[in-house]
């Protein structure tokens, strides 16, 4: 188990959560229930036909533990779920019937219950994509309070510390905004801090990444992100929020305590950044998997931020652990309002 998971599970078992897991057709969503069931970290809540659940828990016992399967093709919540969609969505022109269509689909039915407060938070994607994990969070949930973008973000669990000293990075948005504003990123911005808060703890320490280190050099791409952290230090004194904020900085000016003395001796980071936002989806993308691949960190996520409520996706390549372990994740979220 690596050194966040150390952290986050205890902490996820102590807060009594429930979460909704909606792929019981997938084996492996089967064998992360017990896994969440066994260590309590987690009430469990499943989405599964009799013969799916048949099928995908074959010689798995959950007797005793807290651990409900509900047959959403067949269930006295469904009416309640449908009108619920239907009051969300009915000014954007969605008709009753429609909306009772899409609460036969899984992902929507466990995202309405999240709405509904019947569960804390969701994990799925180990078979649905990405888009229809998100459009699913859109429609039922919505994002959250002063945000307008939802993007995602992973948890860097490194094998060796940063030269700060820090032993988990968060990367943002590696998963779904392709090619964000600057104020896309103000929004991206302020949701890692407010998942760094809920999983970490520490004071955020966010930089804008970028080819450029206060103007060393010109383009575009350095006045959006120059322009992004401006706005984001404002967004934080107006909000209150206690993080410390800088931009635009590149990489090793971000990280490396003796770098950024030489390049950026003014910057409140002074080297010490824990969250690193990249100026687009190819960057982060590409960054968060040299780190994984190349540096042996362990990589969680895509952690879905900007959703009013816990909702979390998972690749599709996926193991039972890294499910339990997304599970944790979704907990602790659930635990900041």
């Amino acid at each position: 188990m690596s050194g966040l998971m150390q952290k986050l599970r205890p902490k996820a078992a102590a807060a009594a959560k429930t979460v909704v897991l909606p792929e019981g057709n997938d084996p492996r969503v089967m064998q992360a229930a017990k896994i969440v069931a066994d260590n309590h970290l987690a009430k469990v809540k499943i989405l599964a036909t009799p013969a799916e659940a048949a099928e995908a828990a074959k010689g798995i016992c959950f007797c005793g533990q807290d651990v409900e399967i509900i047959d959403w093709t067949n269930s006295p919540l469904f009416d309640d779920l449908a009108n619920t969609l239907y009051e969300r969505r009915k000014a954007k022109g969605l008709e009753l019937a429609a909306a009772r269509d899409m609460t036969k689909n899984r992902l929507y039915f466990g995202n309405l219950m999240v709405n509904r407060g019947l569960a804390d938070g969701l994990v799925a994607g180990s078979i649905a994509s990405t888009p229809d994990m998100l459009r699913s969070a859109f429609h039922c949930i919505g994002t959250a309070k002063g945000i307008a973008t939802a993007s995602s973000c992973f948890l860097m669990d490194l094998k060796t510390p940063s030269p700060a000293g820090d032993e988990t990075l968060i990367f943002a948005d590696c998963g779904v905004n392709p090619n964000p504003t600057a104020e896309n990123l103000v929004d991206i911005a302020i949701a890692t801090i407010k998942t760094h808060q809920a999983l970490i703890g520490t004071q955020a320490k966010l930089s804008f990444l970028c080819y450029s280190t206060k103007g060393s050099a010109k383009g575009e791409l350095v006045d959006k992100m120059a322009s992004a952290a401006a706005m984001t230090k404002a967004r934080i004194a107006e909000l209150g929020i206690d993080a410390l904020v800088d931009g635009e900085l590149q990489a090793d000016a971000a990280l490396v305590p003796s770098v950024a003395a030489a390049k950026a001796p003014d910057s409140p980071l002074k080297g010490q950044a824990n969250i690193l936002i990249f100026p687009d989806l190819n960057c982060g993308n590409i960054c968060y998997k040299i780190t994984q691949r190349l540096a042996g960190a362990e990589a969680y996520g895509p952690i879905l931020q900007g959703v009013a409520k816990p909702v979390n996706d998972l690749s599709r390549g996926c193991t039972a652990e890294d499910i339990a372990g997304v599970v944790a994740i979704t907990i602790c979220q659930a635990l900041v309002k």
